[in-house]
């Protein structure tokens, strides 16, 4: 089974080419339009061993926040079709995440029940020329696209960008998990229901 999707979406505000790979080895080609972003993604695909290849050529002459959005919105679509019926898979995923004094925590339910609860105090307004708030607009698109539940919180941390790093290292790890096939029901659905 190929669990990969590409993903081709263009407005007025951007237009994006998003490959993805759920069994992938961590690979990335990140061009996003903005350079705090990309170290973002390619720590998301490293850590959790999803192949991601990514253009947005996006109206950043206004700022970065359609293309952030845009880009979630994408990832998500990606992550529903390279699913499939998305039987066999562990369905949830959670991990903390350490980096130097912050600590994170994503959790993740793939659920079909889009929802995101975000719970991050940040220091910092802006890194560079990103705007923090941007990664809170990336994780709503994405849980809206993706039809999953994401829980966010960042427990503890003094430095934005070691916090960002933290928050974007845990959510590849727990949508691995997430992701990952369950050897012991590959052929039933994580659901009582019947339905995801």
């Amino acid at each position: 089974m190929s669990r990969k999707a590409v993903i081709n979406r263009t407005t007025k505000e951007t237009d994006i080419k998003l490959e993805l790979g759920i069994d992938g080895s961590g690979n990335s080609d990140i061009s996003s339009g903005n350079g705090f972003m990309d170290h973002m993604l390619t720590l998301f695909s490293r850590h959790g061993l999803f192949d991601l290849k990514l253009i947005c050529n996006g109206d950043t002459h206004v700022d970065f926040h359609h293309s952030a959005e845009d880009i979630g919105i994408c990832l998500g679509k990606a992550l529903e079709k390279a699913l499939g019926d998305m039987t066999g898979i562990n369905r949830y995923g959670f991990s903390y995440l350490p980096m130097d004094e912050s600590l994170a925590r994503v959790c993740i339910d793939i659920a079909g029940r889009p929802n995101l609860v975000y719970s991050v105090n940040l220091v910092d307004r802006k890194i560079n020329d990103f705007e923090c708030d941007l990664a809170e607009d990336f994780f709503k698109a994405f849980s809206d696209n993706s039809r999953s539940t994401v829980h966010i919180d960042l427990i503890r941390g003094r430095n934005s960008h070691h916090s960002l790093e933290a928050i974007f290292k845990a959510f590849g790890k727990a949508l691995c998990n997430a992701c990952s096939l369950n050897s012991r029901a590959i052929h039933d659905l994580p659901s009582t229901k019947g339905l995801i």
